[in-house]
């Protein structure tokens, strides 16, 4: 199994709207990738490392599939659409990690 995470940075000036990404955008990746997809994390960054810092990330989404390939052939043909949508949550753009689960 594989996971792929969706690291959105945190800073001073971003903007992140966690209602429409939880709701609608989460939502419309799944429907369109299909039974593909095993399982969706969202997470809210709270905090950083000592009391009062800021997270790091201000959401991570972890999705996960059976394989590479899988996550390819069913998210790879929708990239577009889910890139476009980007601009209706967020002032930036996720980093994306693909890792084996061990």
């Amino acid at each position: 199994m594989i996971k792929v995470s969706v690291l959105y940075t945190n800073s001073e000036t971003v903007e992140f709207n966690h209602e429409y990404y939880s709701n609608t955008h989460i939502p419309m990746v799944q429907s369109l990738v299909g039974s593909a997809l095993k399982k969706v994390e969202v997470e809210k960054g709270l905090g950083g490392r000592v009391p009062g810092e800021r997270a790091p990330f201000v959401t991570i989404a972890n999705l996960y599939f059976d394989s590479i390939e899988e996550f390819q052939n069913s998210f790879g043909p929708h990239a577009e659409k889910f890139a476009a949508d980007v601009p209706n949550y967020s002032n930036v753009d996720g980093i994306i990690q693909i890792s084996e689960l061990v």
